[in-house]
């Protein structure tokens, strides 16, 4: 899609539906020469506090830190959003929206070819210690059931997918940056993946591979991913926020949590994350760019 033919003034849902459609789309699946023993059932797993401790994008926006796409003085407003994304385990809802508005800008120009290859280093270097044992352990019943399994994540398609080929699940549905003859122009299609743009990509998803909704499985930390966890007919809350606790305990949901000590290790977080993002990292929708001479 190019950018004369990017729709515009989309309403919300609008947006929604098409990130949705973009991220089914550009879901990778799993090329297995059989077919899966249960091929009408699923699941779909959050990534960002979920799978992993903390935030996918802030890892890889660090690496590319590190790599000099950009200064500190650029990231210092978004140090912040992910102090506060670790220590609180929720996500501010202007901090989405000024997400909406910049996302993946810092990307633009690079082409496809060099964010993968530098993804691959990233999460060798930055994730993959992070990524909760028993999360995994959940997704590989399923794969052992003979089911499908697919992340489902804000985070850009390319980042999600390099997640899901290192943990060896069927594939991912992420955030669609547009790109023109393989170089991203910093634009997104439609809209980030996130809230009920999630629901739409595993509608779409479900449609296209002949799921039954009603047999699939939904994980995820957040309150923001309840129409995602809704629209399954097994949903199941991974180190929840207070919303989603309520919720899931309301509606008999199942819940799991890996963090121990989670008082204490929240005000004892507080400086290292600080620390940690001032130095050297970028939550999605900081409005960044590569400096041809950094300083």
């Amino acid at each position: 899609m190019t950018p004369s033919e990017r729709p515009r003034r989309l309403n919300l849902q609008q947006r929604s539906a098409l990130a949705g459609e973009a991220a089914a789309a550009s879901a990778e699946v799993e090329s297995a020469l059989t077919m899966p023993s249960d091929p009408t059932a699923a699941a779909f797993f959050d990534v960002d506090n979920t799978v992993m401790q903390g935030a996918s994008i802030f890892y890889f926006a660090r690496g590319l830190h590190r790599r000099r796409f950009f200064t500190t003085r650029e990231i210092a407003s978004a140090a912040w959003k992910q102090a506060y994304f670790r220590i609180v385990g929720v996500e501010d809802p202007e901090h989405v929206a000024e997400a909406r508005n910049s996302a993946l800008s810092f990307i633009a120009g690079h082409t496809t070819a060099e964010l993968e290859e530098l993804g691959e280093e990233i999460f060798d270097e930055a994730m993959a210690h992070r990524v909760w044992p028993g999360t995994r352990a959940l997704a590989q019943l399923h794969l052992d059931e003979g089911q499908r399994v697919w992340l489902v994540t804000a985070a850009p398609i390319e980042i999600a997918s390099i997640i899901a080929r290192r943990l060896g699940l069927t594939g991912a549905l992420g955030t669609v940056a547009e790109h023109v003859d393989g170089v991203y122009t910093g634009q997104l299609v439609g809209d980030l993946l996130h809230g009920p743009a999630k629901a739409e990509a595993i509608k779409a998803l479900a449609e296209r591979e002949g799921l039954d909704l009603g047999r699939c499985s939904a994980y995820s930390d957040s309150s923001n991913d309840l129409p995602m966890l809704s629209l399954v007919g097994d949903p199941c809350a991974i180190n929840p926020d207070a919303r989603l606790r309520a919720h899931a305990r309301a509606s008999g949901w199942r819940i799991h949590d890996y963090r121990t000590g989670r008082k204490a290790a929240r005000v004892g977080l507080f400086g290292a994350a600080v620390a940690g993002a001032v130095t050297g990292a970028v939550a999605a929708g900081a409005s960044l760019r590569r400096r041809d001479h950094p300083a």
